[in-house]
C-alpha cells in the first residue's frame, strides 16, 4: 500500500502542476504497471478518480482545520492532504491511523521532514472532528451548499439554475458521483449481441442490456480492458449510449457516403460503418496523428473496410468534398459538461469565457462541413454538454444562416427512450434524468438551391 499510495499522490501532482488530463494520466501510470494486483489497482483508481472528483469539498475541509490554506500548500503536501481526507471520509475500510501515518511517510519521504507534524495534526483533527465539519446551509447560501456538497464551481451551478430547477441541476450533480459501469456497444458486422454475452460469461465477466439502445451492453467484473478476448478481437466498442443514439437518428441507408469531420476515437464512424452493414463509405477525420492514430487503432480492431482515416482540419474546406455526403457528422469540440461523472477535472479547466470561444469555433466548423452535404443531406450535430449556447443556440443559427433546417426523428428513438423534442429535430439529454451522459443531438436537413 506504501507504493500504491505513492503512485497515487505522484498522479495527483502531476494532474495539479501541469493540468494533464487525469482519466489520460491515470490511464498511462496503470498500463505502466500492469503487474499490479487486481485489487491494488482499483484502490489506485478510486483514491485518484475520488480526490480528483471530491476536490472542492476537500479543500473546504482542510481549509476548516488547517492554519495553511488547501491552495497556499505546497503541491506535495495539497495531494498528501486531499487524498488523506478522502479516505478519512469515503474509504471507511482504511483505518484513520493507518491513514495519517502513511500520510507523514509519503511527506518525510519527499523531502518534507518539517512538515510532518503538520501533515499529521491536520489528518488527525479532521480524523477526530469529521461528524463534527459545518458545511453551507442549503436555505442561505444554496449555490455555495451545492458546490460543496457536489464538488462542482459555483459558476456552473448558477449557469445551469438559469436554465433547469434546483431539482433537476440537484439530480444532475448527484448523478456525476455515481460509479457506474462501463457501456459498450455490440459491433454486430463481428458477432450477435448472444454471442458476445457468451464470450463475457465464459471469462465471468458481469453483463447486462443497456438502458435503451438494443446494441449496448453494461460490463463490469473485469480487469484490463486490453485483456478481454472479445474486446481484442473487435466484438465490441467503448460507447455511451448516448453517443450511439447519433447513428440511429442519423438513420444511414446501405451505401451511403459519410463524412465524421471530428471523429476521434471514432465510435459513431464505426457504429454508421456497422449500421450500413459494410457497405457504402464513411470518412472519418481528425486534427492530429494522434486523434487519427486512435481511430486507425479501432478500425482495425473492428474491421471496419468501408472506413477511411484522414487527417483534416474541419475549418478548412475540402474542395473534393463539396456536394458529395448522404450524411455528415459533427460531433464538435465542446465544454464536456455533460460527462463530467467520466471527466472529473472538466469541471475545474473549463470557463464561461471558454465555453463563449467554443460555440464560435462550432459555428465556423458548420460553415466549412455543410458544404459538404448533397441537397436534402443530412447533418446530425451533438455535443457532450448542457449549455444552451453550444446547443440549441447553434441549431437557431444553423436555421438562420446555414440552408439548414430541423428534422423530426421521434419515429426513431429507442421505445424506451422519450424526449418531446425529438418531433422538433433536437434533444437534450440529461445526466441523472436521462440513464446516460449528458448529450445534445440535432438533425438537420440541407434544403435545396
Amino acid at each position: 500500500m506504501d507504493q500504491i499510495r505513492e503512485l497515487a499522490m505522484d498522479i495527483l501532482v502531476d494532474i495539479d502542476k501541469k493540468k494533464g488530463l487525469s482519466h489520460l494520466v491515470l490511464s498511462d501510470t496503470l498500463k505502466n504497471y500492469q503487474y499490479l494486483d487486481k485489487k491494488d489497482r482499483a484502490f489506485l483508481t478510486r483514491l485518484c478518480q475520488g480526490t480528483i472528483e471530491y476536490q472542492i469539498q476537500l479543500d473546504y475541509i482542510i481549509d476548516q482545520f488547517s492554519r495553511t490554506k488547501a491552495k497556499k500548500c505546497k503541491p506535495v503536501i495539497r495531494a498528501i492532504l486531499r487524498m488523506g481526507v478522502y479516505q478519512l471520509k469515503y474509504m471507511d475500510h482504511v483505518p484513520d491511523s493507518a491513514v495519517c501515518n502513511e500520510a507523514v511517510k509519503l511527506a518525510k519521504k519527499r523531502g518534507f521532514r518539517n512538515l510532518t507534524g503538520f501533515v499529521n495534526g491536520v489528518l488527525r483533527t479532521i480524523a477526530r472532528n469529521m461528524d463534527q465539519i459545518v458545511y453551507p446551509d442549503m436555505q442561505k447560501e444554496p449555490v455555495k451548499a451545492l458546490s460543496i456538497r457536489y464538488s462542482m464551481p459555483e459558476w456552473i451551478i448558477r449557469y445551469w439554475l438559469n436554465d433547469y430547477d434546483m431539482q433537476t441541476v440537484q439530480t444532475m450533480l448527484e448523478s456525476f458521483l455515481t460509479i457506474s459501469p462501463l457501456t459498450i456497444r455490440v459491433q454486430f458486422t463481428n458477432g450477435s449481441k448472444e454471442e458476445l454475452l457468451q464470450r463475457f460469461a465464459e471469462d465471468q465477466i458481469t453483463a447486462e442490456d443497456g438502458s435503451f439502445m438494443s446494441e449496448a451492453l453494461k460490463i463490469s467484473k473485469f480487469d484490463h480492458l486490453e485483456d478481454v478476448k472479445a474486446f481484442e478481437e473487435g466484438r465490441f466498442q467503448v460507447q455511451d449510449e448516448s453517443s450511439m443514439l447519433v447513428g440511429r437518428l442519423a438513420d444511414p441507408k446501405e451505401g451511403m457516403f459519410v463524412i465524421d469531420v471530428c471523429s476521434a476515437p471514432g465510435g459513431k464512424s464505426l457504429h454508421i460503418a456497422d449500421l450500413m452493414h459494410g457497405t457504402g463509405k464513411v470518412i472519418a477525420r481528425d486534427l492530429t496523428e494522434y486523434k487519427t492514430d486512435l481511430i486507425e487503432e479501432n478500425r482495425e480492431r473492428l474491421s471496419c473496410s468501408n472506413v477511411e482515416v484522414q487527417a483534416a482540419d474541419a475549418l478548412e474546406t475540402d474542395e473534393s468534398m463539396i456536394g458529395k455526403a448522404d450524411i455528415v457528422i459533427a460531433d464538435l469540440p465542446c465544454s464536456g459538461l455533460g460527462i463530467i461523472g467520466k471527466k472529473h477535472d472538466i469541471k475545474y479547466n473549463m470557463t464561461a469565457e471558454q465555453m463563449k470561444e467554443l460555440s464560435k469555433l462550432q459555428r465556423r466548423i458548420l460553415e466549412v462541413v455543410v458544404n459538404y452535404l448533397k441537397d436534402d443531406g443530412i447533418l446530425m450535430y451533438s455535443t457532450c454538454t448542457i449549455s444552451r449556447e453550444e446547443n440549441i443556440g447553434n441549431v437557431q443559427w444553423m436555421q438562420e444562416h446555414l440552408q439548414l433546417e430541423p428534422i423530426a426523428f421521434d419515429s426513431l428513438m429507442p421505445e424506451k427512450l422519450s424526449v418531446e423534442t425529438a418531433k422538433d429535430g433536437y434533444i437534450q439529454l440529461l445526466p441523472g434524468i436521462h440513464p446516460c451522459d449528458g448529450f445534445f443531438i440535432a438533425k438537420m436537413r440541407k434544403k435545396r438551391s
